[in-house]
């Protein structure tokens, strides 16, 4: 038989779906995968539901209903300034990642150089191989996370096509600094690089943090692609909603791509989530608060039990340490242990890295019903008190 393409074949199924069907094997309290327990928010649903039963359902415009392009345009203008044209500088697309491989597929070419910043959510290394593009890849590093500015100017070089970053960021909750973005604004501008901003978590930011989008910075509005996420804004991770933000030039090759990868969005989920982002400041000031509350309440629990628990500014993950805990080797061996053993699944976070990834740090989702996350430190407390430690050895 004639090979089938070696980017995907053998290629490991995501460390997401192994952990949640490790979970449901176990009846383990999943804390793997970053997806509420909840649906959102009621109204956007039932919008959802009538233009579903109104119609109509058939091929909505390529690029997106102008609703929603509308609404995305608006959105950008209202938290960020942003100046959008919404008949040329928006694409509606089936989710992020879909909008991620768009992109991918329509700016890089084979044998471009794109830097990316580990650790790195899932589908990144895949879909700029498949693309053609060679990966650099650049750390940061858990407690601090900080960015090696001088690292990162060695990164680029004269085949250096684009940069993706992820902010805020899966799976650090990093938010990037003033300083860092500048920095990495200025080294696009030097080296005529385009910037591929995943910022699906754009209004999941605490405790006063400001998100602020790499397009704003000065000469990035015409080399930069901004991709948002309804599922991420609304708690409707199912949706597959997303959206892509950019100037024309590049939107029209990004659009290109779109039209062969899934063509169209439902256009009742579109319907409702343009009624979405008109939504007031309370929904979004309260949707941080909220998330806030459910990752103080994790974080307190799980400092209590002996973890090491990392700053979180943003996103639905808390990092933490496991050293002194007695949980195995590294921190897969954790992960394996304390979903089959305690109860709980959780995601090594190792499994964001190449090779020689920092070990230690396993990666808890605090996007639950607050009864969930007690649950879960209930099955972690059992497990860890010394009494069921020495009972299992």
């Amino acid at each position: 038989m004639k090979p089938t393409n070696p980017v995907f074949t053998g290629i490991e199924t995501t460390i997401f779906e192994t952990m949640s069907r490790r979970a449901m094997a176990n009846q383990a309290v999943n804390l793997g995968q970053g997806f509420p327990d909840v649906d959102g928010p009621q109204d956007i649903r039932q919008v959802a539901a009538e233009a579903l039963m109104e119609g109509p359902n058939q091929y909505p415009p390529m690029l997106g209903l102008p609703e929603l392009r509308q609404a995305v345009a608006a959105a950008n203008k209202r938290f960020y300034d942003l100046d959008v044209d919404w008949t040329r500088e928006v694409v509606v697309t089936s989710g992020a990642t879909e909008a991620l491989a768009d992109t991918l597929m329509a700016l890089v070419e084979p044998g471009d150089e794109v830097i990316m910043i580990e650790p790195l959510y899932d589908c990144y290394l895949p879909l700029v191989k498949r693309a053609g593009g060679i990966p650099v890849r650049l750390r940061v590093t858990p407690p601090k996370w900080e960015l090696d500015i001088a690292a990162l100017e060695k990164a680029f070089t004269e085949n250096t096509k684009a940069i993706l970053i992820n902010n805020p960021m899966n799976p650090t909750a990093k938010v990037f600094s003033q300083e860092e973005l500048s920095q990495i604004a200025r080294l696009c501008r030097a080296h005529d690089v385009y910037a591929i901003c995943d910022e699906v978590y754009e209004h999941l930011v605490f405790d006063g943090n400001l998100h602020r989008p790499l397009m704003t910075f000065e000469g990035m509005r015409e080399r930069c692609v901004r991709i948002g996420s309804a599922g991420k804004t609304f708690s409707l991770t199912g949706w597959k909603v997303g959206y892509i933000t950019g100037p024309a030039h590049l939107l029209d090759p990004i659009a290109k791509a779109h039209q062969y990868v899934t063509f169209t969005t439902p256009p009742n989920l579109q319907k409702a989530v343009a009624f979405g982002l008109a939504k007031n400041d309370t929904y979004y000031t309260g949707l941080a608060e909220d998330m806030a509350a459910k990752r103080d309440r994790m974080a307190a629990g799980l400092s209590r039990l002996g973890f090491e628990v990392l700053p979180c500014d943003a996103t639905y993950f808390l990092t933490c340490g496991i050293a002194g805990l007695g949980l195995g080797e590294d921190d897969v061996a954790a992960c394996e242990r304390l979903v089959e053993e305690a109860g709980v699944a959780t995601v090594p976070v190792s499994a964001f890295y190449g090779d020689n990834a920092p070990g230690g740090f396993i990666r808890f989702c605090f996007c639950k019903k607050d009864e969930v996350i007690d649950e879960a430190l209930s099955r972690l407390e059992a497990y860890l008190s010394p009494s069921a430690r020495s009972a299992a050895g």
